[in-house]
């Protein structure tokens, strides 16, 4: 007479090939649910032993740890541990490991083996690992772990029959019936130092690859040393963006002069010229000029991506964010919002905490993303000096955009540290993460992607930014000012009127008419901010002929102090972004409460830094 079958658990790391192994085991013989009073997913299955006898089989969720850090890993944990409702605790488990992986994957296995139910481990994807020149002993790891070890490979059903007979014989064997409480895990140290001896008395050969990789990551992982390697690449990204991009940008500006010229020669004076030449034109041209230095920032992004160091860059910010309540699961959206911040909106989604995802979202705007990058490069440009620091290689200018994107994080952190102790109070959850290997970018995919990304760069340029700057155009170019007088038209127009209203409120900060007027189109899109001063100067330098041969660059210098230049600046890394920005925010928190929360917190960011920039500035004799 025989007893009720048996439940096995399958349990094991994200990733270790435990659905595949699932699915190879129960074939059709599945059912999917949800756990009572859980919306995780349950998948149940059922199969035999070689003679016949039937089992019940359970997916748990991929977790990391018995400490759960999202509803999935707590669910496996409650399972496990006989505490999760309408579910009995398994009789036994089978665990899943990566082969390739051994160290990150034996610290659960080791979990779980501690809780002194029968188990198996189920050494996966062998094949695989075998490829990358990894050769392993399963009789040596099953010494070690005191557990049996079977090899499979789930895609290809091999192993199984030897997995489950490994089980039926760890049931019979074991003494422990599963109402005996759990021996404790070891502590997290522990449980580390273990997982690697363990993975290194159980690998009989790695090829130099493997074993080189392994060094490298010694470095580019430590803590100090990592973080510096870090900053050094951001720096030399910096430094690349000036100093690659000044023939590209000269070639730029010749070809938009050109074309001036070109349509002021062949079209008649009057309201059509004046739209190209001083609204699209020199609008318009004034932020695609500052393509190479966008290209440049990305192809380094791109190449650190496929080289696959931008996992590795995840994973030294984790501890950094997580002193400040944020997971490490918010360093890839935050990253994604350096290209631009409605993407990186939307990538939160991954994140399981709710107030986690939130506080994500709210400070996404402070990563520098790309549209602020032409408002940088010009004020910099004009008021910053080309020239090296203390005659060093090192160049001032790509120093000074160095310190407003590590401004921008830091600001980020700090706004995120006091959000997670008011309004989205809670703790960080924890983050692993799988470490791919090195491997060299592929020049076509790399080509491929930048071409993208210029490509809709000139696409927006040529629609939000041409269409603002073809308003504003027209809002700075009526009424006329009256012929003969002292008064400019930039002053005497619509824009100019609204301005000086708007004039009012930011000229404490040290903010002139000219930034008072590119403010308000900036909000469509932040390069609008270039082409508005662009199309301004355009208009107000009219048929002067020394006038309109200076640069955007050389005026400003004319009209600016350096305190002011500074204080926009200081602005521009706190200040809301696009219109864009704010409507993904409402869409992604479903309704107005925490976009206007955000905005507001923004503007009153900006303001301060604004205003503090300014007047400090002042104390040291550059007003």
């Amino acid at each position: 007479m025989t007893g009720p079958a048996p439940m096995i658990a399958l349990v094991g790391n994200p990733n270790a090939g435990k659905s595949s192994l699932f699915n190879a085991l129960t074939g059709a013989r599945q059912k999917i649910a949800n756990y009572p009073g859980v919306t995780v997913e349950r998948k149940s299955g059922h199969a035999s032993f070689a003679d016949g006898r039937p089992l019940a089989l359970v997916d748990l969720p991929g977790s990391y740890s018995l400490s759960p850090a999202s509803p999935d890993e707590a669910v496996t944990r409650d399972v496990v541990l006989g505490r999760q409702a309408g579910e009995k605790r398994p009789d036994a488990l089978i665990v899943v490991v990566d082969a390739a992986n051994l160290d990150n994957h034996l610290c659960f296995a080791l979990e779980l083996i501690a809780l002194g139910l029968p188990t198996v481990v189920a050494l996966n994807m062998l094949d695989l690992a075998e490829r990358d020149g990894l050769t392993l002993d399963p009789d040596r790891l099953a010494a070690e772990l005191g557990v049996p070890v079977v090899p499979t490979v789930a895609v290809r059903k091999r192993g199984l029959t030897e997995l489950l007979a490994a089980v039926d014989g760890a049931i019979l064997s074991h003494g422990l019936s599963a109402t005996d409480q759990p021996a404790p895990p070891p502590g997290d140290t522990a449980l580390h130092q273990r997982a690697r001896a363990i993975a290194r008395a159980a690998t009989l050969a790695e090829t130099p690859v493997r074993r080189w990789t392994q060094r490298v990551d010694a470095v580019a992982l430590h803590p100090v040393f990592g973080l510096l390697i870090l900053l050094a690449l951001m720096f030399v990204m910096f430094q690349a963006v000036y100093a690659w991009s000044e023939a590209p940008i000269a070639w730029i500006e010749d070809g938009i002069a050109a074309l001036q010229v070109v349509a002021s020669d062949h079209m008649a004076a009057g309201f059509l010229r004046g739209l190209v030449v001083e609204g699209l034109l020199a609008g318009v041209g004034a932020v695609v000029v500052f393509l190479p230095q966008i290209l440049i920032l990305f192809l380094f992004i791109l190449l650190l991506e496929a080289s696959g160091y931008m996992t590795r860059a995840a994973f030294l910010m984790d501890g950094i964010m997580a002193k400040v309540g944020l997971s490490g699961r918010g360093f890839i959206p935050l990253l994604s919002s350096f290209a631009c911040a409605v993407p990186g909106i939307m990538a939160t989604r991954a994140i399981p905490d709710a107030k986690d995802r939130l506080t994500t979202i709210l400070i996404a705007p402070l990563m520098t993303c790309s549209a602020r990058l032409p408002v940088y490069t010009l004020i910099i440009g004009a008021f910053i000096p080309n020239r090296s620091v203390g005659g060093s290689p090192v160049g001032l200018q790509g120093l000074v955009l160095f310190g407003l994107y590590v401004s921008g994080i830091v600001g980020a952190l700090v706004v995120a540290f006091v959000l997670r102790r008011s309004v989205t109070k809670g703790n960080a959850a924890g983050f692993m993460m799988e470490m791919p290997r090195y491997q060299w970018p592929r020049l076509r995919d790399v080509g491929i992607a930048l071409w993208q990304r210029a490509w809709i760069f000139l696409r927006r340029a040529g629609t939000i930014i041409a269409a603002t700057t073809a308003v504003l155009w027209l809002l700075l170019s009526y009424p006329q000012a009256p012929a003969g007088g002292d008064v400019r038209q930039v002053d005497y127009s619509i824009a100019g009127r609204i301005a000086s209203g708007l004039e009012v409120v930011v000229k404490p900060i040290g903010f002139n008419h000219d930034i008072a007027l590119a403010l308000i189109p900036a909000m469509a899109a932040r390069e609008v901010a270039v082409s508005a001063l662009a199309t301004a100067n355009a208009i107000d330098a009219g048929d002067d002929e020394d006038a309109v041969a200076q640069s955007l660059s050389e005026r400003l210098q004319g009209r600016w102090s350096i305190a002011t230049a500074l204080a926009f600046l200081a602005w521009f890394v706190f200040a809301p972004q696009c219109i864009s920005t704010i409507a993904i925010t409402r869409r992604e928190t479903n309704g107005w409460r925490w976009p206007l929360f955000m905005v507001g917190y923004l503007f009153a960011l900006a303001y301060a830094a604004a205003g503090i920039t300014y007047w400090t500035a002042v104390a040291f004799g550059l007003g």
